[in-house]
């Protein structure tokens, strides 16, 4: 009767391989799932991942093409830590988490059976914890943009196009650093997000997150003037205004469409702004999420170092984000040290 029992279990055993997918077409699945589910920039951040992954099993002579998924060990978690000591320890964590979804993936999915408490336990003991690193923005740059964007003369005798593209540059710059969005929600707004009354928008932001977005007065101006003068434009699209992207192309591939900028297209502005107003020297000192770290500070320093109210202006989901930015803002240690250190 035991020899029976062993038989069949084998038998199981070898059918389980044989109706396995391999680990390759797996990998492609759970890619397509995390498209499917989460934001652009964590889907590439994971295919980035589980194409390492990949490679890493070829270097240990598992061909993800040929090997069925259920013989994939939790042991490969330690393979790819130990190729991922080159990266930052925040690369490391992120990549780390990614793997670790795969392998829930498989569980859930009932493709394999991975040891998930040994997996966690594996990457507890192989990874490294990243320190805390300080949010670091030229301030006194930032400033310098700003006065820039709202004194250069913009619509000079210049074809339309031309014009378009600088008035909503002005407004894309301008929102960015006095509503703390991120680039990717920035260009997502759509006019109908905009209650222009009451100075604010509904956004779905990170995390799938619904939130309120505040808008000061001079961002508002400058997106209404952009508007203004892109109205015969929006006009003609034959689609219903609150529809329309609040930031739209203005090159030649985009035509008479209203479409909406990429976040691709929102760095360019950032990084075209700084080479105008700074020069060269600036080239690359400067990104979308600085404006963000700009605003953060801003809404601390002017508050008193209110961070409780920062957290919910940033939309920070823990507070110990926002603390990063406390060091930034407090004006008395400044004077304090300057005092001792200075005047003495």
């Amino acid at each position: 009767i035991n020899i029976g029992i062993l038989v069949f279990s084998q038998q199981i055993y070898h059918w389980k391989l044989f109706m396995s997918p391999t680990i390759e077409t797996v990998v492609k699945d759970y890619i397509e799932t995390i498209r499917l589910a989460r934001s652009e920039h964590t889907a590439r951040t994971y295919r980035n991942a589980l194409n390492m992954f990949l490679r890493v099993l070829d270097e240990y002579n598992i061909d993800p093409g040929s090997t069925p998924v259920c013989e994939l060990s939790e042991n490969a978690i330690s393979w790819l830590a130990r190729n991922l000591k080159v990266y930052s320890s925040a690369t490391e964590q992120l990549y780390l988490t990614a793997v670790a979804g795969f392998f829930e993936y498989l569980a859930a999915e009932n493709l394999a059976e991975p040891n998930l408490p040994r997996l966690r336990k594996l990457i507890s003991l192989r990874a490294r914890r990243p320190g805390q690193r300080l949010p670091q923005f030229p301030a006194n740059d930032i400033e310098k943009i700003l006065v820039y964007t709202q004194t250069a003369i913009i619509t000079s005798d210049r074809d339309q196009r031309t014009i378009l593209r600088n008035l909503r540059d002005r407004a894309f710059i301008l929102t960015l650093a006095d509503t703390g969005l991120r680039v990717h929600e920035a260009c997502a707004l759509r006019r109908g997000d905009i209650d222009w009354n009451e100075a604010r928008a509904i956004i779905i932001g990170k995390g799938n997150t619904q939130a309120v977005v505040r808008f000061s007065q001079r961002s508002l101006k400058n997106i209404q003037e952009y508007l203004k003068s892109r109205m015969k434009l929006d006009g003609s699209s034959g689609r219903p205004l609150t529809s329309l992207p609040v930031f739209a192309r203005h090159d030649r591939g985009a035509g008479k469409k209203i479409k909406p900028i990429t976040p691709t297209t929102g760095r360019n502005i950032v990084a075209k702004i700084v080479l105008d107003a700074l020069g060269e020297e600036a080239a690359g000192t400067i990104t979308p999420h600085s404006f963000r770290h700009y605003f953060v500070t801003t809404v601390l320093r002017g508050s008193g170092g209110n961070m409780k109210l920062a957290q919910e202006l940033a939309r920070h989901k823990n507070i110990a984000v926002t603390q990063r930015y406390a060091h930034l803002s407090d004006d008395e240690l400044d004077r304090g040290y300057h005092k001792i250190f200075e005047d003495s």
